[in-house]
Order: C-alpha cells, then sequence, then structure tokens
C-alpha cells in the first residue's frame, strides 16, 4: 500500500470513529434526558382515611358520602357516613371527589422503550424466535419518563409485554412507582406471550411471495411454537434433568404432569377469527390456560371462547374498521359485543408507549356508543385484574385488599377528570412528571410577561 493510500485511509477511519463517537455521545445525551429525576414514595407511616368521598368499590354499588381506611399499605374498612378514626390517623377530606381503584393497563411496553427510534433505549424484544426465558421485567427501567405521565392519568399498575418473535418471553405485572424493577414487579411471570402467526397469505402490494409459499411459511411458525411446546412437556416429564433454563421457564403454562391446571395462561395474540380458532385449538389440545389478545374477530370465534372461558384482552377501539365492508363503529361497539356473547373482556391501549396515559378513552369511545358506563370502568380495574389473575389483591376497593387507588374531580372516562392524589400499596404518589413540569415552566413565562388568559 503506497503513502497516499494509507494516509487517505487513516483520515476515513478518523472521520467514521468521529461519527460514531457522535452517534453513541447523542445516545447517551438522550438516554440521559429521558430520566425521570423525581423521588419514589416512602412506605405509608400511618393510617390514612379519605372521607366524604364518592366510593367506587367496583365489586360493589357505588357508595356516595362514604370513606376508605387503610394502614399499612391494606385497605382496613370501606363505608358510608361519618365515621371516628383512631387519633394517629392522617383524615383527607374529599368532599366532592370520587375514589376509584388504581386503572390498570394490561398490555404494555411502558418501561421497555423510551424513544422507539434510539435502540439504546428499546428493549422490547430480545435476539432470537423463541425466547420463552426472558422475563419483561428486568428490562424495565424505572426512571422512565414514560410511567410518571401515565400515571399522572389515573394508571397504577400495567402489564409489560415483550414483543416479536413466535414466543418474545413472559409477562411481567408491574406497578408504576419503585426504585428498582424488583421494587415494582407484582407479578414477575405471569404468564407467556405468544404471536400466533396469520392463517392465510397476505395479497397486499408487499406481498411478493406466492401464496403456496407463505402457506408454507405459516406452518413453519406454528411448528415452531408447537415443538418448543413438546420438548417443554417432554423435559416436564423426564424429571427436569438435565436443567434447561429455557424449558424450565415454560413449565408455569404448562399443565402437570397429573393433569394440574397450569399455573399461569398463554397469551395469544390474535386478531383473525381463523387466527384465534387455530390458536385457542391447538393450546386447549395442549391443556393450556389462555387469553387471546387483540380478538378483533372475537364476536366471530364467541362459541368457542365461551365453551372455554377464554377472555379477550381488546387492543383499542381508537382504530379503523378491520373490514372495508364493516360498520363504521365496527372497533368502538366490539366490547359490546362481547359483553352481549358473555365473553370476558378487558381493554388494552394500541398506541405508542407514550400515549398510554390515554387508555381510559379508548373505552370512553365504547361507552359513547352504548357499552355501560360501569362495566367501562370494570374493563379498567376489576376485570382487567381478574384476567390478569391478580383480583386478589387489586382491582377493587375492599376490605384487605392493596391500597392501590386514585381520587379525582370525576369519572376517568372523562377528558377532563383529573386524579389529584395516588395510593399504590398506601403509599401517596407523586402525580408530577416531565409535561406538567414543562406546562409550568411556561406558564411562567407568561406569567412574568404579563399575559393571563384574561388577555
Amino acid at each position: 500500500m503506497n503513502n497516499k493510500n494509507h494516509t487517505n485511509e487513516k483520515r476515513h477511519m478518523s472521520r467514521t470513529f468521529k461519527v460514531i463517537s457522535s452517534t453513541i455521545a447523542l445516545g447517551a445525551a438522550s438516554t440521559a434526558s429521558a430520566q425521570d429525576l423525581g423521588h419514589k414514595a416512602p412506605p405509608q407511616s400511618m393510617p390514612i382515611a379519605i372521607t366524604n368521598a364518592t366510593i367506587h368499590p367496583m365489586s360493589s354499588p357505588t357508595i356516595e358520602h362514604g370513606f376508605i381506611l387503610f394502614n399499612e399499605g391494606v385497605i382496613a374498612e370501606v363505608g358510608a357516613g361519618d365515621r371516628v378514626f383512631a387519633a394517629n390517623t392522617r383524615v383527607i377530606d374529599a368532599e366532592g371527589k370520587h375514589v376509584y381503584p388504581g386503572l390498570i393497563a394490561p398490555v404494555t411496553q411502558l418501561g421497555l422503550t423510551e424513544i422507539a427510534a434510539l435502540r439504546q433505549t428499546d428493549d422490547r424484544n430480545e435476539v432470537g424466535n423463541v425466547t420463552p426465558e426472558v422475563r419483561a421485567c428486568v428490562a424495565v427501567n424505572p426512571d422512565s419518563t414514560l410511567i410518571p405521565v401515565t400515571r399522572a392519568n389515573g394508571i397504577m399498575t400495567f402489564g409489560a409485554f415483550p414483543i416479536r418473535g413466535a414466543i418474545p418471553g413472559r409477562v411481567s405485572i408491574m406497578s408504576t412507582d419503585g426504585w428498582t424493577w424488583q421494587d415494582m414487579a407484582i407479578e414477575e411471570d405471569a404468564g407467556l406471550a405468544i404471536n400466533w402467526p396469520s392463517m392465510r397469505p397476505s395479497n397486499n402490494w408487499w406481498a411478493d411471495e406466492p401464496d403456496a409459499r407463505q402457506f408454507e411459511r405459516i406452518q413453519e411458525r406454528i411448528d415452531e411454537i408447537d415443538e418448543i411446546f413438546q420438548q417443554a412437556i417432554s423435559y416436564r416429564d423426564s424429571g427436569q434433568s438435565p436443567r434447561d433454563v429455557r424449558l424450565e421457564s415454560m413449565l408455569g403454562v404448562l399443565p402437570g404432569a397429573d393433569g394440574e391446571e397450569p399455573a399461569n395462561p398463554v397469551f395469544i395474540s390474535a386478531n383473525d377469527v381463523d387466527q384465534i380458532n387455530a390458536a385457542v385449538t391447538w393450546a386447549t389440545d395442549l391443556g393450556l390456560r389462555t387469553v387471546i389478545v387483540g380478538g378483533n374477530d372475537a364476536p366471530l370465534a364467541a362459541e368457542l371462547l365461551r365453551m372455554h372461558d377464554i377472555p379477550v384482552i381488546i387492543t383499542g377501539t381508537q382504530r379503523f374498521p378491520k373490514r372495508s365492508d364493516s360498520p363504521h363503529d365496527d372497533a368502538y361497539t366490539l366490547p359490546i359485543e362481547l359483553s352481549d356473547l358473555g365473553i370476558r373482556w378487558c381493554m388494552a391501549s394500541s398506541d405508542d408507549t407514550a400515549h398510554e396515559r390515554n387508555l381510559p378513552y379508548n373505552v370512553a369511545k365504547a361507552v359513547a356508543f352504548g357499552l355501560d358506563h360501569e362495566a367501562g370502568l370494570r374493563a379498567l380495574t376489576l376485570d382487567t385484574a381478574s384476567i390478569l389473575e391478580i383480583d386478589d389483591r387489586l382491582g377493587s376497593l375492599e376490605a384487605r385488599k392493596s391500597a392501590t387507588l386514585i381520587v379525582t374531580n370525576g369519572s376517568p372516562l372523562e377528558m377532563t377528570t383529573n386524579p389529584i392524589m395516588a395510593f399504590i400499596d398506601g403509599r401517596e404518589i407523586s402525580l408530577e412528571s416531565k409535561q406538567s413540569e414543562l406546562a409550568e415552566k411556561y406558564r411562567e413565562k407568561y406569567r412574568q410577561l404579563g399575559i393571563t388568559r384574561d388577555n
């Protein structure tokens, strides 16, 4: 190599190194700026009673002029009328306000992604198509700025779902406050996420493979899912020796060797009726407990879903109808259809993680089109807790359940409603976020300029 070429190569390498260094620095700066700097709440230090409020237990009728008493993170009493409390009780007069259980977002990537375009802040998926050993909770960033934004609209609990791949990993149920992911984890392993393939070939313009090849790929994907389950069953029956971490991670969703019911469900993402039918048939044959995520065509598979008591997590109503000949309100009335058909359901959002706070308005859309208001509230609280199998602790305001609740100035389904207080396990949670800080910053700007609404 002559000296001139060598010099040019060195210059090129130097420029490349500078670009890479700048990109890394930019990524680090972006990550740092996306860090929540708020303090986490300390444990409850004294009994707290919220009085003179309208209490919405969700598991029983609404209580006017009611109170709720909780201590050491647990609800002690819910009742109506005046009540004398112990001297060491902090009494909060919430006249004119409402108390609800903390809202639950069942399917999210909260804490797993911050800026979708920046790979360093995106932990939604692992390398590989089948990774059942992955637990979403360990990747959740407790300092995500998106968590306080979501929490400020009353969402106190969320399901962290890994995505992509045939079996992307295990679902974790998390609270929206904690110093570490361990502090936030309610259920580290709540079940296994499965993405069921489409059962029909695509005729979209970008699908340039013939139908026969697409059918082959579909079958390969199904075989891949089934194969890992067959391996896990063999591993279970062999006495789990030698130890295999990957297969061991699946034992919780398998029935016992003697036919005992699985400890956890599988969450199968499926929307088309043929997807739902195929997935449910496969899961039932293996003795799995199933939850359908998506379920746009669930009414068309109603008999099968009812037969096996399979619930549906609807992934949002803020979308177009599924088919060109569907009614314009197809998405808005899906919750009503499922209720009428006797299928258990709850609501998730299909929006970007940054907009997870808008989850209640997906239910509000269904209420505007005829869904019972109380049913809509249960779809964000008790019904969600039941489907996620955490209703022994969360989802309703009852004695001996977690004191995870919100105090609001109206129904959470109304966009004009603002939570004014929130508690997780009895700990009073800050409702401030980066957005509220920015709002106050610019209000101060206009105050300094002497500009007010009246001007």
